[in-house]
């Protein structure tokens, strides 16, 4: 079995970071259909994401 220490908080608060500048990605698209789509799939994979490391985080707390 491989382990791998990994800072479970410092993960969660990048995912949140890197979530909120998608969103304000968004914000300034200008309604580019290129971009609001292809961000809408960067959200598609942070909600992986946040269902496989942030929601942990709840019960580490």
């Amino acid at each position: 079995m491989i382990t791998a220490e990994v800072d479970l908080k410092e993960t969660g608060r990048i995912i949140d970071d890197i979530k909120a500048k998608v969103q304000r990605l968004i914000e300034i698209s200008g309604g580019m259909q290129c971009v609001d789509r292809n961000c809408d799939r960067i959200l598609a994979s942070i909600k992986m994401l946040e269902l496989n490391i942030s929601d942990v985080l709840e019960f580490l707390d």
